[in-house]
């Protein structure tokens, strides 16, 4: 199976070139609707991409310590780093010296090749705290091959009349025209759907079952000696700034599927980042061993998101690509994982009031919406290999290529073909 990897990189900007990189980025962003987008293409394993400067007034909450204005890129990509990094600098590098002429210490132009862009690009290199994938195992090449043998199909089954014959009957027949084409040579082969791993799940549980005295504890003692003296935002939505508000209203809803970028402080002291690295770890094993199937939490739409400590655990990053508009995405997680929400962005200055760690918080929903867009930032540059496709589209797909030459009840080849 594929393994799809995150990459961040956060780069100091010269400050002589903060304007200049500011509109480089707004150019970037036309572009990708006039042949920018074709370059990231031709990578083949690029599932998004995201450019956005991260300044001090990125922050809505005061930061831990000034902060000088930083490059940030963001990937989910098909394979290793090595060879992520290899093609973004080999592809279209001109791209990345206009950029990256604007940070400290990019190479010269008499020493740059492929070696010494990469080797600038590793050295902003941050790990990623958390990392969650909507449809895990399948690369770029298989979602746009699945998608390409469904829409055949589905043209094959409109161009056709199937009066009089059984499900078993029509699914038999589109196995023959798929087998004829040498296109769909490589659907032959069945592939590997991510499976949940409850051995897994039972070592976890039983590790929450022995740490479960030393959890409540925990949870009394952060609820009792730092929630209570929280200072907790109060700020409706309808008190943000509107130029704010539509600022970033203009960069969404521009296809099927979006993008949240959100940068946050982290309550100082030992305990909140303890706190938050052992809910990290906990999300870390769950996401590796139970969200496989499409799923976080219960929320059918998300396709990467991510977590990301910086500036020594001082602050947070948070990146997520979904399906569906802002308000939709952040309702479904407050209705559906809450607590989760709770938990982790509790250690977050100014959350909305939080109890025991994971109740309050997120089910306040006015505030909790208020200080979601308050902390998001402008992702200045986004890309997405494929706009069109839901986290359901794509798991939809793969299934449609596993029943295809699979011997099918009548019942469960009428089911095959609902799935068009």
């Amino acid at each position: 199976m594929t393994h799809q990897n995150p990459l961040t990189l956060l780069t100091p900007v010269r400050k002589d070139s903060i304007t200049k990189l500011d509109e480089i980025l707004e150019r970037f962003k036309v572009g990708l609707d006039k042949g920018l987008n074709e370059r990231f293409d031709k990578l083949g394993t690029l599932h998004y991409a995201r450019w956005f400067i991260l300044r001090e007034d990125s922050f809505r909450d005061k930061t831990a310590f000034p902060l000088e204005e930083r490059l940030v890129f963001s990937t989910n990509y098909d394979g290793t780093e090595e060879d992520h990094l290899n093609g973004l600098v080999t592809i279209f590098p001109e791209y990345f010296d206009e950029l990256y002429e604007c940070c400290e210490g990019y190479p010269e132009p008499s020493v740059r090749n492929i070696e010494s862009r990469k080797k600038y690009l590793q050295q902003w290199c941050i790990k990623t705290t958390a990392f969650y994938v909507g449809a895990p195992g399948r690369s770029l090449q298989q979602i746009q091959q699945e998608e390409k043998l469904r829409k055949h199909i589905w043209n094959f089954l409109h161009t056709n009349k199937w009066d009089g014959k059984s499900a078993v009957q029509i699914q038999k027949i589109i196995q023959q025209e798929v087998d004829s084409r040498t296109e769909f040579e490589w659907s032959k082969q069945k592939t590997k759907i991510p499976a949940i791993n409850w051995l897994g799940m039972i070592v976890l549980g039983l590790v929450m079952l022995i740490l479960l005295p030393v959890i409540i504890i925990w949870i009394l003692v952060v609820h009792f000696f730092y929630e209570r003296r929280d200072k907790n935002s109060e700020i409706m939505l309808s008190q943000l700034p509107d130029s704010n508000v539509r600022k970033l209203e203009a960069y969404e809803d521009l296809f099927n599927q979006n993008q949240f970028t959100q940068v946050l402080v982290v309550k100082p002291g030992n305990v909140r980042l303890v706190t938050i690295q052992a809910l990290m770890l906990f999300t870390k094993s769950l996401v590796r061993n139970f969200f496989v199937k499409g799923k976080l939490m219960g929320i059918p739409t998300i396709h990467f998101a991510r977590w990301v400590l910086i500036d020594n655990n001082k602050h947070m990053m948070f990146f997520s690509n979904f399906d569906g508009s802002w308000q939709q995405y952040l309702g479904d997680f407050i209705d559906k994982s809450g607590w989760g929400l709770t938990g982790i962005f509790s250690n977050t200055v100014n959350f909305p009031k939080t109890n025991f760690l994971f109740t309050g918080g997120a089910y306040d929903e006015e505030h909790f919406l208020a200080w979601s867009r308050g902390t998001q930032v402008l992702t200045q540059v986004w890309y997405s290999a494929y706009h069109h496709l839901s986290i359901k589209n794509i798991v939809n797909n793969t299934l449609i290529r596993n029943e295809l030459r699979k011997n099918l009840s009548e019942e469960h080849a009428q089911l095959f073909l609902k799935r068009f």
